[in-house]
């Protein structure tokens, strides 16, 4: 196993670094939302690298919920997030399957709006995030998986970008767990790039 998986600590050190230069930006942005924002957060560039998604798995896994069946977000963001999860736990003999919420039914076959094994209904499942900013798009992959009969108690994101996303998820009885604030990502992108 690769050293830096060893520590708790030194993984989180390091994905700040790796988020920090290679998924933050400052300047003038519109975000999905329609908000500005002088922050601007893609993690896609970190979780999509073999070093940033195994940080990322390793330490989304260890604030999944225990009784969990199965990992879900929605699609483009989760895609890597579940998959890299699963496989995590599938490594420490861990069962955890891996659900994609689609943005769209499927427009033949089932007609699915999720992908992936088949659960049994009542599941707890724990939703996985890569940006939260008003919580909005969690809260949907919250509901579709609601809808198909799926418990959801947690949303684990990589970062939550302090814009109302928290309160509104946890509005909705849902708990919010962040592993970072956009604060750390941009006090550390201000130290690496001095």
């Amino acid at each position: 196993m690769n050293n830096l998986l060893k520590s708790k600590e030194a993984c989180k050190d390091k994905l700040l670094d790796l988020l920090a230069a290679n998924a933050y930006k400052h300047g003038d942005f519109i975000l999905s939302s329609g908000k500005k924002s002088n922050h601007y957060v893609n993690c896609k560039p970190v979780t999509l690298s073999g070093v940033g998604l195994s940080l990322t798995s390793n330490l989304l896994l260890s604030h999944v919920e225990e009784d969990s069946v199965a990992v879900s977000g929605l699609t483009l963001g989760a895609d890597p997030l579940v998959s890299g999860v699963a496989i995590t736990a599938f490594n420490l003999d861990r069962e955890l399957e891996a659900l994609i919420i689609r943005k769209e039914a499927k427009g033949h076959g089932t007609s699915a709006w999720i992908e992936g094994p088949s659960i049994p209904d009542g599941s707890l499942v724990t939703v996985l995030e890569d940006v939260v900013t008003t919580g909005a798009s969690s809260l949907k992959a919250v509901f579709r998986l609601r809808d198909a009969g799926y418990s959801i108690n947690r949303i684990v994101s990589i970062v939550d970008r302090n814009e109302g996303g928290a309160q509104m998820i946890e509005k909705n009885g849902i708990e919010l767990i962040s592993l970072f604030s956009i604060d750390e990502v941009s006090s550390r992108s201000r130290e690496l790039f001095k």
